[in-house]
């Protein structure tokens, strides 16, 4: 199924597809669980817009390229266009909020990380973005303090809340924005908690944004 924007209702959003801006290391619980060497500058990296797919009712994987991990994170749409942005423009230009996967080719990735190369092809890869229906903003009060979780085959595998962003919503985007230009229809994710792991075909999975939507999905 081609990809479009669509509301927790299953209804098409008026936006085009764009680009996914991804952040790395944005809490601290995932930081240690990687053992991952941490900087003062962000982490920021893109998947293209080819890397979007629905989370329901099902998503594949890559084949014969080891291990896919989950990685459960916010998404925030844009509505608007943000260049070098200050706090106060970010919240003015988000259409809504759902809950996505960054997906992530964990074997290939450790490898390029050996050789001291991007890992663009471990994290952009066709259907490397399952993501959920989104939510209109209007609708959730507390951004920064949402509980979500993902669940595989009825086990909790991932847990976590926005209010442990290292770098909260407006702070990333606004960070984001003075080195891309941020466009109608791109994708933020806003990093993921501790409790990445391996998901493989069969899995049947559970992301729960607080008590805003419950969305069922399986690896095919």
């Amino acid at each position: 199924m081609t990809y479009q924007h669509l509301t927790v209702a299953g209804e098409a959003i008026a936006l085009p597809v764009g680009k996914v801006l991804c952040i790395g290391q944005n809490y601290q619980d995932h930081i240690a669980e990687m053992q991952s060497k941490t900087a003062p500058q962000a982490l920021f990296f893109i998947k293209p817009s080819t890397a979007l797919c629905h989370f329901a009712p099902g998503f594949s994987l890559p084949q014969q390229q080891g291990a896919v991990h989950n990685e459960t994170e916010l998404a925030v749409l844009i509505a608007k266009p943000l260049r070098q942005a200050d706090f106060a423009s970010v919240n003015d230009a988000i259409w809504g909020y759902s809950l996505a996967l960054d997906l992530t080719l964990r074997d290939v990735q450790a490898q390029l990380k050996q050789l001291g190369r991007p890992w663009e092809i471990a994290k952009g890869f066709d259907g490397a973005c399952p993501v959920a229906g989104f939510v209109d903003k209007a609708l959730l009060q507390h951004p920064q303090q949402l509980e979500f979780r993902l669940t595989v085959n009825s086990q909790l595998r991932q847990q976590g809340n926005t209010a442990n962003m290292i770098r909260g919503i407006s702070q990333l985007i606004s960070e984001m924005s003075q080195h891309f230009t941020l466009l109608p229809g791109d994708i933020v994710l806003t990093g993921t908690p501790a409790g990445v792991g391996p998901l493989q075909s069969g899995d049947q999975l559970q992301l729960q944004l607080a008590d805003v939507f419950t969305v069922n999905s399986k690896v095919n």
